[in-house]
């Protein structure tokens, strides 16, 4: 089992595909928490250089609700992180976490079912891009 899903999207700038990735995730019912620039921090922290790569903290509140209801401490694995980066060559990528392969260790048969739900929604964002 996959840890995440992905597309490619070739042809597409950086920022184009950062705004398509957070449309889609908000057709899906998701909203953007947090942003990490993972460019940025290696750059100020390492000074290191990074291609493009853009951690999105994405949330479907509805479905963060279900899960908190059946597992207390779940929130220490949310939210469903999604990436987009740019590649050697220029291709933007976009994945998405498999909450199903990263709440394995839960055993929890509610919350698998309510992760198979996010992970289908998930895997319907990626796939509309």
């Amino acid at each position: 089992m996959s840890y995440y899903h992905a597309k490619t999207l070739p042809g597409t700038s950086f920022d184009d595909a950062v705004t398509r990735a957070t449309a889609a995730l908000k057709e899906q019912g998701f909203g953007i928490l947090t942003e990490i620039n993972v460019t940025a921090t290696m750059k100020q922290k390492l000074d290191r250089d990074f291609r493009n790569y853009l951690i999105l903290g994405a949330c479907n509140p509805a479905m963060a609700w279900e899960a908190l209801q059946a597992e207390d401490r779940i929130g220490t694995m949310l939210p469903c992180n999604v990436i987009v980066q740019q590649h050697d060559g220029g291709d933007v990528e976009v994945a998405a976490v498999d909450p199903v392969a990263s709440m394995q260790a839960v055993a929890n048969p509610q919350l698998t079912a309510i992760a198979t739900k996010v992970r289908d929604q998930l895997r319907h964002a990626i796939d509309s891009l």
